[in-house]
């Protein structure tokens, strides 16, 4: 079956364990099998770099280099993607300035956000099985991802957020009485702050809509999915009303964000509850076999949200998705996966757990570094 959006191809220069590598696609689903420590997920992540930021692993550039080589990487990739076929190179120096490099179809972009015009990549992978039992600040990491999937303004509102939350920071840690430049940077950062939480809502209710209405909720549990933190937010009122809440409520809290060293009202304070609706439970408090299949319905459920609004289905990275779910489950899980109609990467020690994916998929041996198609 042909693909709506799929890699073609993949060409790895000095990256992770990979010297050289040079990979073609068909337009299927893709399994990559092999020992641990050969090089499937590093696979992976090269592709997470379509997207913006640092990757499935959120590792610094310079770690991405192939130990004893000369300090670059690239990446280059040709692929079907949301404005047609397209080549998306990408890389990063240690004698350059600033972090990786992108170009597309030859042409240095503005910024890597343009990489969200021509995919969308989600990815699982086992450091997040523990995401609903660590820290806040991962989940509210896990929501951005999510948000900006869907929303590729997103990423700029955060990051401009925070570059005015250090800057009042800096102020008030100073004992500097600087009213007007305090209130300039308190109206940007409630104008931000307001659309932040906006973006997060939405997304969070659209997401919990498409949860509630998976076609299979027997498989993997429903999860109840809701935002706390930022309590100055409500439901009720207009956009200018919320952007003044918060303007008024961080003019008055300057002494004690100034006690504290830091802002203690904002976005940067939200959390993402997940109860696990069947029994009432927070996710954190459940099984690890109950939390890995919320996940797994969570991400599902983003999939479809992601294609239903961007028009295409995103790229799905799923790093060992198989390993402890039963044969049922893992069949469930190829058919959800296979109806969103985009193209999934997934990972495994084994190939007999990929078998009822059949011929829906090319199946490739990693092995020390390099691929080979598996018999």
């Amino acid at each position: 079956m042909e693909r709506t959006m799929y890699v073609t191809r993949l060409k790895l220069t000095d990256f992770r364990n990979y010297a050289r590598a040079d990979i073609e696609f068909a337009p299927r689903h893709v399994v990559l099998t092999g020992n641990n420590g050969a090089g499937k997920t590093n696979l992976m992540e090269a592709l997470s770099l379509l997207s913006p930021g640092r990757g499935m692993r959120r590792a610094a550039y310079g770690d991405l280099i192939k130990a004893g080589e000369p300090q670059r990487f690239a990446i280059f990739t040709e692929l079907d993607g949301m404005e047609g076929p397209v080549e998306i190179g990408t890389g990063f120096s240690q004698a350059d300035e600033g972090g990786r490099k992108v170009r597309i179809n030859g042409a240095p972009a503005r910024s890597a956000d343009e990489l969200l015009d021509h995919a969308r990549v989600l990815w699982l992978t086992p450091s997040m099985d523990g995401l609903f039992t660590g820290p806040a600040g991962d989940r509210r990491r896990f929501l951005d991802r999510l948000v900006l999937s869907v929303d590729p303004g997103h990423g700029k509102r955060a990051v401009d957020f925070e570059r005015a939350m250090r800057s009042r920071n800096r102020i008030l840690s100073d004992g500097r009485n600087e009213p007007v430049w305090l209130d300039g940077l308190e109206s940007q950062m409630a104008e931000l702050g307001a659309a932040i939480f906006a973006a997060r809502r939405e997304v969070v209710g659209l997401l919990a809509a498409l949860v509630a209405d998976r076609p299979d909720p027997a498989t993997f549990p429903v999860a109840l999915l809701a935002l706390e933190g930022f309590e100055i937010m409500s439901d009720t009122g207009d956009a200018t009303d919320a952007e003044e809440r918060y303007a008024q409520a961080l003019r008055a809290g300057r002494y004690r964000d100034q006690a504290a060293g830091r802002t203690l009202e904002g976005p940067h304070r939200m959390d993402l509850a997940v109860t696990h609706k069947a029994k009432n439970i927070a996710a954190g408090l459940c099984s690890t076999g109950e939390q890995k299949a919320l996940m797994i319905g969570l991400i599902l459920a983003h999939a479809r949200l992601v294609r239903d609004m961007a028009g295409h289905p995103p790229l799905m990275l799923l790093d060992e998705i198989a390993a402890h779910l039963d044969e049922g489950r893992r069949a469930a899980l190829f058919d959800l996966v296979d109806d969103l109609g985009g193209q999934a990467f997934m990972t495994g020690t084994d190939q007999s757990l990929f078998e009822a994916l059949g011929g829906r998929a090319q199946v490739f041996h990693v092995s020390e570094g390099s691929l080979a198609p598996a018999s």
